[in-house]
């Protein structure tokens, strides 16, 4: 079954300090564009987190998001009490020095206020999330989510497959309508040569203009493209039913596809014909455009 190059997946995991949100976004591309959207992955885990989101996911524009929310512990700023007790000491110096005696006679929150101020006493730098500890925590929520993508792929994919098929499926059946043209189509062309040479009130020689009405005929023939186009339909539904990732191929057979519909509709020569051919055209158009979005 195809794949579908748009999803979206999400997983989630607890480590020690809080929980990781891992989000993987598609949309269809022609190659494997992946965005790392979080400056928490190591960089040393970057290369290999790309690998394997391009291993799963093949192809397409794909956007990785990883978030952090930090437990209540984690979150709080850490009180650096070495360095506070550090400065109440050089401050306690310093007093004496100067004969300051009344310092320590003021409200002791004014104190505390004073060097928790100080520089580097409050600590509210973030410890490094992810680390080698917690790491294989971390790819598995990575690897859920991508599984959780792919499942969502694969649903896009199997709404993609019934949609373009029955286009395909109506082309063929577009094409089947001519026949009933057919003789209507050949009568009309043989009525409008011989209405031009009634016309110049000429007298053509019978065996001469036979010929050269055959080669006429056969020069607008539609017969080979009709047949062709219902070829390359199958081949289209083929290679949808029987390949992992199709996509770039059948962009290629509706090229071959639209090739004979322009074909059938600059040799028609018929109103009923050429509407059908602008019927042809529209559904192919939709199936080029949704053949972008498979894998």
């Amino acid at each position: 079954m195809i794949h579908s190059m748009t999803g979206y997946g999400k997983a989630e995991a607890i480590l020690e300090t809080g929980k990781i949100t891992v989000e993987i976004r598609s949309l269809n591309g022609k190659t494997a564009d992946i965005s790392i959207k979080t400056s928490l992955l190591p960089k040393d885990k970057e290369i290999a987190v790309r690998q394997k989101i391009a291993s799963e996911l093949n192809r397409g524009n794909i956007d990785f998001f990883l978030t952090w929310e930090p437990n209540a512990a984690e979150n709080a700023k850490q009180i650096n009490m070495t360095l506070a007790m550090e400065y109440y000491r050089q401050i306690a110096s310093l007093g004496k020095e100067i004969g300051a005696t009344n310092l320590w006679n003021q409200n002791p929150n004014d104190l505390l206020a004073v060097i928790l101020r100080m520089p580097d006493v409050v600590d509210s730098r973030k410890q490094d999330v992810i680390t080698e500890e917690n790491w294989p925590a971390v790819e598995a929520c990575i690897d859920q989510a991508l599984k959780n993508i792919n499942v969502f792929r694969q649903k896009e994919g199997a709404v993609l497959y019934e949609d373009v098929k029955s286009k395909v499926d109506k082309i063929m059946s577009y094409s089947l309508e001519i026949e009933q043209y057919e003789t209507e189509r050949t009568v009309q062309i043989k009525e409008k040569i011989l209405s031009r040479f009634a016309e110049i009130k000429a007298e053509p020689d019978q065996s001469r203009l036979e010929q050269e009405m055959i080669f006429y005929l056969e020069k607008l023939d539609i017969n080979e493209e009709r047949v062709r186009l219902r070829q390359h339909c199958k081949y289209f539904i083929d290679t949808l039913e029987n390949e992992a990732f199709p996509g770039k191929k059948l962009g290629f057979i509706a090229q071959e596809m639209g090739r004979e519909i322009n074909t059938t509709g600059s040799k028609a020569n018929h109103t009923e014909i050429q509407k059908i051919v602008v019927k042809m055209k529209d559904e192919l158009e939709k199936i080029k455009e949704q053949s972008l979005n498979i894998l």
